[in-house]
């Protein structure tokens, strides 16, 4: 096991970010009484529960709430506690709880447990619990005055959210940060129905076969090669697994968008916001970056009340809790200290306002840090207003603008897709997802140049630019294009190329930063519940929205875009030959193709970008 999981077990959501990553250990000169209690839900089952106290509090104090699967009996006392110490300034009383079934809690645990049926008294979820928690915390805990928030990251605030769809009326505030969404959509598992092998893979056998070493001891540094030597993912289970692993047991009787996947989805359980609720997204977060951009936008349609907010920032998953974030990977953000930022001037202010009545509660709809320009920006709806989508064009000889198509040029360009020899997602050696040295924290801002020199990556590129252009909303990527196959995937990638030489920071000269990019698996271009194979050589329209972006292309920079049909392996590789469910595929199913991607008149493949005017 490695040194990551060792630490902290490896549960839920995949969250990097449980507070404990950047705990540090209590002292006896703390400002806080510190009591350990069992919590009593409406079924019976008691959770543990810790509750920090400030012993010199002169005034009744709102309680801060967080509740994860993580463990919760190490957290340090809040004043040490980097991710929350400016909001232990202001004081609150702090309640960090183990949910049901998870480390001393009793009951059971199930991973992004289902709705209660409310008709049912004695019916619990996460929110019950939540709901049975504060009302406990309100009658037990002296010196309160009356209301609670709760907060957390990934995992953490998928349960923060989940609390304001049934909320306490004493809940006033909910701080959900990178949040999952929609596991077959975007975020952890998958990715437009493209399946995240290596992280779906390592996810379950650290979950559920954690002292099998022999499952999870890759053997090499590399596993690049390891996953292509695996074969078939039916190998999974023929040679290792055999049947006892059962996330990813689902994972291959749900290859659609079943109700298995439906269910789980937050547009299934949102509706209208409840109480004020703050989404919390990083630019480059490796893990959930759509899940809070996803619950702002549902949340959005019903939000008549103005309690719907969201801050985007250049960071990780979770990056704002711990550092000053004035760098993320080998990009720098010009000296800003990005999370200390947030959580000073957002974060802190955020509760004390909703909780205590302190500052003006004057809170834009959104908050960004613009990159490439680097700085924060308040944006009155997001996507914002002011933006007018343009389409940036492919043509001949890998020339990208804004002018179309002309009759005059070749019509497509194309490359063999050779699954035995997939495209690496990040340079090597891949180091395993959380193993030492992994670099996977930081890989969507990786120079995109190791893959340049590539048969099977095209790539097409603006002359230099005579002005800034600033692009602030969702990037969408309209592709026409055919395959001799009969299923594929498109991965497309819009790119920040930076000045050959760039005499700002000599190394980052040329560099090549995605900004926006995302994978589409083919047989779901007209409906993720019902797939359908591809007709070998027919030109078909692909939408592939790449989220959310607020990045200014430099003047002196270019853009980029690059199109490839393997990102291996943090996506399986597609055999390019359609069958019902991949992870049932055969060796013999595997086959290369030739993918065209058109730029002509009538099929003018783009990027549709939010330019700022």
């Amino acid at each position: 096991m490695s040194t990551f999981f060792t630490k902290i077990t490896f549960i839920g959501i995949l969250c990097l970010c449980s507070a404990n990553l950047f705990a540090q250990p209590t002292k006896p000169d703390d400002k806080y009484s510190r009591q350990e209690v069992m919590i009593p839900m409406r079924d019976g089952i008691k959770l543990h529960t810790v509750i920090y106290t400030p012993k010199n509090q002169a005034e009744k104090l709102p309680f801060l709430i967080t509740r994860t699967p993580y463990g919760v009996s190490e957290n340090p006392s809040p004043e040490r506690e980097g991710y929350i110490k400016d909001m232990a300034d202001d004081g609150y009383i702090f309640v960090a709880q183990d949910i049901r079934g998870r480390y001393l809690s009793q009951g059971t645990f199930e991973m992004q447990r289902f709705n209660r049926d409310k008709k049912d008294p004695k019916a619990i979820d996460e929110a019950s619990d939540t709901y049975d928690t504060i009302d406990w915390l309100l009658k037990n805990i002296a010196d309160n005055n009356g209301k609670a928030g709760i907060y957390g990251i990934s995992y953490d605030g998928w349960t923060a959210i989940i609390a304001g769809t049934d909320p306490h009326p004493a809940l006033k505030a909910v701080s959900e940060q990178a949040t999952p969404a929609d596991m077959f959509m975007n975020d952890d598992f998958h990715h437009n129905g493209a399946f995240r092998l290596s992280y779906g893979f390592e996810y379950s056998v650290l979950t559920e076969a954690a002292k099998t070493d022999s499952l999870y001891n890759f053997g090499q540094y590399d596993t690049y090669d390891w996953y292509l030597k695996l074969g078939t993912l039916s190998n999974i289970n023929k040679k290792y697994a055999h049947n006892t692993l059962p996330t990813w047991n689902n994972f291959i009787a749900h290859p659609n968008y079943d109700s298995f996947w439906q269910k789980q989805a937050l547009a299934y359980r949102l509706d209208t916001p409840r109480t004020a609720i703050q989404h919390v997204s990083g630019w480059w977060d490796q893990e959930d970056m759509v899940g809070p951009q996803t619950a702002y936008k549902t949340l959005e349609k019903k939000d008549v009340n103005h309690k719907n907010f969201i801050v985007l920032g250049p960071w990780r998953h979770g990056g704002w809790a711990g550092g000053e974030g004035t760098s993320l990977g080998n990009i720098k953000f010009d000296g800003q200290a990005t999370g200390t930022y947030f959580r000073k001037e957002i974060q802190a202010k955020w509760f004390a306002w909703y909780l205590k009545g302190k500052g003006d509660g004057n809170f834009a709809e959104a908050i960004s840090f613009q990159t490439g320009s680097n700085k924060w920006i308040n944006y009155s709806a997001w996507p914002p207003k002011e933006s007018v989508s343009k389409n940036i064009y492919f043509h001949t000889d890998g020339k990208l603008s804004f002018e179309k198509p002309s009759a005059a040029e070749k019509t497509f360009d194309s490359y063999v897709s050779d699954p035995s020899k997939p495209v690496p997602y990040r340079q090597r050696p891949i180091e395993e997802t959380y193993g030492p040295g992994s670099r996977w924290y930081f890989w969507l801002t990786e120079d995109q140049r190791f893959v340049d020199n590539r048969p099977d990556v095209l790539t097409w590129q603006t002359d230099t630019l005579t002005q800034d252009v600033t692009i602030t909303g969702n990037v969408l990527a309209k592709l026409y294009a055919s395959t001799s196959g009969s299923d594929a995937d498109w991965v497309v990638k819009l790119i920040d190329v930076y000045p050959k030489d760039y005499k700002k920071e000599l190394k980052m000269s040329g560099y090549e930063l995605m900004i926006a990019d995302d994978v589409f698996r083919g047989r779901f271009r007209k409906s993720f519940t019902k797939p359908e194979p591809i007709t070998p050589g027919k030109v078909e329209e692909y939408s592939i929205d790449l989220h959310g972006a607020d990045h200014v292309f430099k003047k002196g920079h270019k853009i980029m875009v690059q199109v490839q049909s393997t990102w291996f392996p943090v996506i399986d590789r597609n055999p390019q030959k359609y069958v019902p469910n991949i992870f049932d595929a055969k060796a013999s199913d595997y086959q290369s193709a030739t993918q065209k991607v058109y730029h002509s008149i009538a099929f003018p493949s783009s990027i549709i970008l939010p330019v700022m005017q």
